[in-house]
């Protein structure tokens, strides 16, 4: 199947004080149409950076990004974006703030079926009766479900999730993890998720892409087998204790805390 994104030997710097401060260094990454990529790696190694190349906010030094076989040179209209902090606008309220991007992105949405989409898309998150509340009365997992509404309201092709559950306790972000396998099953993307914990990458992808240390290059694939709709209890499998113990042992790696495996004689 043909990659939906592509990255292709990028290369970025950031332009210091004490001169240019190399973060990503021929990077490959390939994600297929509906498919869900992770990538984790050592804190600083450009993540977020890759992230906002991915939706065309910045262009790399060298390389290419391709979505849909077009090589991308500004932002995609086909591209949704949720971050850790949901920064949702007070002065307006949660179905407003769901609204927002169909103000900026064109969409063939009238005023009713827009409104209509986006309370379909709250009650999907469990935010149905809470669409005329203000963000400061939600706790900050339902302010979370409301940031993924508002990045799915114009039907990207493309998802990218940049550490949205970082700032939740466990329980309501495991709560998230299964209210993103349901979006996935009822708003068709391909996603591409930004996050530190390796058990959040292997229940919510198929696919974990390890970075290594600053500049980033790809260091390891790992795919996750799945079949079948997913429960919290898959993450205390066997198969899930060896899966997170080859992602600790890739980031000690990344991190120079641990030597690379040796590669097999020919």
């Amino acid at each position: 199947m043909k990659p939906l994104i592509e990255i292709k030997g990028v290369r970025h710097a950031y332009q210091t004080d004490a001169g240019p401060l190399p973060v990503l260094d021929g990077l490959e990454i390939a994600v297929p149409e509906g498919g869900f990529s992770a990538v984790v790696g050592p804190s600083g190694c450009g993540k977020s950076t890759l992230t906002r190349l991915i939706a065309g906010l910045m262009k790399p030094d060298a390389g290419e990004v391709w979505l849909h076989g077009k090589r991308v040179r500004g932002p995609r209209a086909t591209v949704g974006m949720a971050f850790q902090n949901p920064v949702l606008l007070e002065w307006r309220s949660i179905l407003k703030n769901v609204l927002l991007p169909l103000e900026i992105v064109p969409t063939k949405l009238n005023r009713k079926q827009a409104e209509e989409r986006a309370r379909f898309l709250l009650s999907l998150v469990g935010l149905e009766g809470f669409e005329d509340k203000r963000p400061s009365e939600l706790s900050g997992g339902m302010r979370q479900r409301a940031s993924l509404c508002r990045a799915l309201i114009h039907q990207p092709d493309v998802l990218i999730l940049d550490e949205p559950f970082g700032a939740l306790d466990a329980f309501t972000r495991e709560d998230l993890w299964m209210t993103m396998h349901e979006l996935k099953a009822r708003e068709p993307f391909t996603g591409v998720l930004i996050t530190h914990d390796l058990r959040e990458s292997i229940f919510l992808a198929d696919q974990v892409v390890v970075l290594s240390g600053r500049p980033a290059r790809t260091q390891y694939l790992l795919d996750v087998p799945k079949s079948g709709p997913r429960s919290l209890d898959d993450l205390y499998t066997p198969e899930a204790a060896e899966q997170l113990n080859i992602l600790r042992h890739q980031i000690q790696i990344a991190q120079g805390r641990a030597a690379p495996e040796p590669e097999a004689a020919a």
